[in-house]
């Protein structure tokens, strides 16, 4: 799961002297190995999911790996849209999400609980545009049998681990079988965010249907996208 000074720049599709600026102003979270820098997959995912920076696929796959990239229309089916949490901070307003996820009836509620605000006291989760993604930051924390994301919108929007910008309004609240499940969901949600109508959605409150058809819509979009990247390079 660790990464390379150059493995992680050619994922983030940037220059190495540029990635190695932000690892020495501590912008970016690293560890010295050897006196050389390694990087975790999972801590890279996130940074470039908040700073809104596209990943290369590179980075969800593993050697052998052939499994498809997870679609987050089926994981938010899984996780369910909840709406009207109440909440005024950041440990009050997980806590109402915790009691709301479809998790197994054996699991710890409040051991999710305390990893998800554990993950919050790193560093918060909120992208900045009104949308936080709370997740635990070992994700494999319940046993589920698929990845699932869960749409939660709080009474009112409220700041969120104490970070500056604009009052979360929407929750995209990740839970994961595994790192590698986690790994592909976290990007996959990410990219899908990017997408401007569907940030609009989640702050117009729209009904379950109307959310699961925008991100259907702009997972539909991406996929021609990777398809017709393929396709040039293929020719090229």
């Amino acid at each position: 799961m660790q990464l390379t000074i150059r493995d992680a720049a050619r994922c983030l599709g940037v220059h190495e002297d540029l990635l190695h600026r932000w690892v020495r102003r501590g912008e970016l979270p690293a560890v010295l190995v050897n006196d050389q820098y390694r990087l975790n997959r999972v801590e890279l995912l996130e940074w470039a999911a908040a700073h809104k920076m596209p990943v290369s696929a590179e980075i969800l796959e593993e050697p052998g790996s052939t499994a498809p990239a997870q679609r987050i229309v089926e994981a938010v089916r899984a996780g369910g849209v909840h709406y009207a949490l109440r909440g005024t901070d950041t440990a009050s307003i997980l806590r109402s999400v915790v009691a709301v996820l479809p998790l197994p009836a054996d699991a710890d509620r409040d051991l999710v609980y305390q990893m998800l605000l554990a993950r919050e006291r790193l560093g918060s989760t909120a992208l900045g545009n009104g949308i936080a993604i709370p997740h635990p930051r070992s994700p494999i924390v319940a046993h589920l049998e698929r990845p699932a994301v869960s749409i939660c919108f709080p009474e009112q929007p409220l700041p969120f681990s104490g970070g500056a910008g604009k009052p979360v309004h929407t929750l995209c609240v990740l839970i994961s079988p595994s790192v590698k499940a986690h790994l592909r969901l976290l990007a996959s949600l990410a990219a899908v965010l990017r997408d401007p109508a569907l940030p609009a959605r989640l702050e117009a409150r729209a009904r379950p249907e109307e959310i699961l058809a925008e991100i259907e819509r702009v997972e539909r979009a991406l996929a021609r996208q990777r398809a017709d990247r393929l396709e040039r390079s293929d020719r090229a």
